[in-house]
């Protein structure tokens, strides 16, 4: 189960286990008053020399464009002289 921070209105600060789709607020351990979950930002790690538009593309996808490019073409030119 995930563990989320809470923190009330008196800035009182709080950590609960709790399951996925569990409320977003709680009464407060400390004061009772109303605690609402925290949101924190989580670490992303890049690895890898970069990210490029060509990265996850293979070389055969620019291939295949071109090939259909050519068949088309060389069917407009077949039905002109008929």
């Amino acid at each position: 189960m995930p563990r989320y921070d809470y923190q009330c209105k008196r800035r009182h600060r709080y950590e609960r286990q709790e399951p996925f789709g569990s409320p977003v607020t709680h009464p407060c351990e400390k004061c009772g008053e109303p605690a609402r979950r925290l949101l924190h930002v989580p670490a992303i790690s890049f690895k890898g020399s970069g990210w490029y538009k060509t990265d996850s593309r293979k070389t055969s996808y620019n291939d295949s464009d071109s090939d259909s490019d050519s068949d088309s073409d060389s069917d407009s030119d077949s039905d002109s002289d008929s």
